[in-house]
């Protein structure tokens, strides 16, 4: 597959409200970049029963109807959220295949995919969809997934940051959500005396030393972004989801230290999914 020179943002849809917040999202963000915007749904493909037998025909023409509709809709509003940025180039697809390997594919060409909390039928907000979850594992690019009522702060961005490979990737896009958003970085690392026999001063000045190791350079590429450093002893989660209360978006790595490329979500990482209450972005790991 060839690399694009502007790759797209990316973005699940399913007539959902929290699908359109996902819409919201990523055409704001690649009118920032000034990329395309991609809007993909999904039906079921058509199943072929033989003559006589109309009512799944009836059924299909009807998913179709109601994608079509979608679609529009998801263009209409990443139309308006774009406006006050700039102008992007939309397109739309509708795919007869299910939604995770259809996302999934398309994330290869993406810089971005950008999905809700969950879809149609949820009925929790704070229980993320199946799709969602399943993307945020496996898909090829960062995967921001953003609540349904998310409400625009001018906080700054949050990033969680231990020193692995996925935090490393988790720090490069903190500090270009934060440069296209005018907004502050609080890059955040938490330790726990657990499993460990040095001092708690020790452990302190060991994450200090990660922190600003992690940090190191990205000051100078971005010295617009005024950056905030957080050190404390606590759980990774619990206090990434304390600063980022009112963040514009957390960002974390698809997992830490000791996680296997590719395999699942890490600890913190799904925490911060299914506590967060602002968009968070999944750093996937770069293949």
């Amino acid at each position: 597959m060839s690399v694009q020179i502007n790759p797209p943002v990316l973005v699940g849809v399913d007539g959902s409200e929290s699908a359109l917040a996902a819409v919201r999202f990523a055409a704001a963000a690649a009118a920032r970049r000034r990329a395309p915007l991609h809007i993909v749904d999904s039906i079921p493909a058509p199943a072929d029963f033989g003559p006589g037998v109309a009512l799944e025909q009836i059924d299909y023409d009807s998913y179709r109807r109601q994608a079509t509709a979608a679609l529009e809709a998801a263009r209409e509003a990443a139309t308006a959220a774009a406006a006050p940025i700039g102008e992007i180039v939309i397109t739309t697809e509708l795919a007869e295949a299910p939604p995770i390997p259809v996302l999934r594919d398309r994330s290869k060409a993406a810089r971005l995919l950008v999905v809700g909390t969950h879809g149609l039928g949820a009925f929790s907000r704070s229980i993320l969809g199946s799709v969602s979850t399943a993307l945020a594992r496996h898909a090829a690019c960062p995967v921001a997934v953003v609540p349904v009522d998310v409400e625009h702060t001018d906080g700054p961005v949050v990033v969680g940051v231990d020193g692995s490979p996925c935090s490393v990737r988790a720090v490069e896009i903190a500090f270009d959500e934060a440069a296209h958003r005018g907004a502050g970085l609080v890059a955040v690392h938490a330790w726990s005396e657990f499993f460990r026999y040095d001092s708690r001063a020790v452990m302190q000045q060991e994450g200090e030393e990660l922190l600003a190791e992690s940090l190191s350079g990205y000051s100078e590429r971005y010295p617009e972004v005024p950056v905030r450093r957080v050190v404390a002893e606590d759980r990774p989660a619990r206090r990434l989801l304390e600063v980022g209360a009112n963040a514009q978006v957390i960002v974390v790595g698809s997992h830490g230290r000791g996680g296997f490329a590719g395999m699942t979500l890490g600890s913190v990482s799904q925490a911060v999914l299914h506590g967060a209450t602002v968009p968070v972005i999944i750093a996937r790991p770069e293949s």
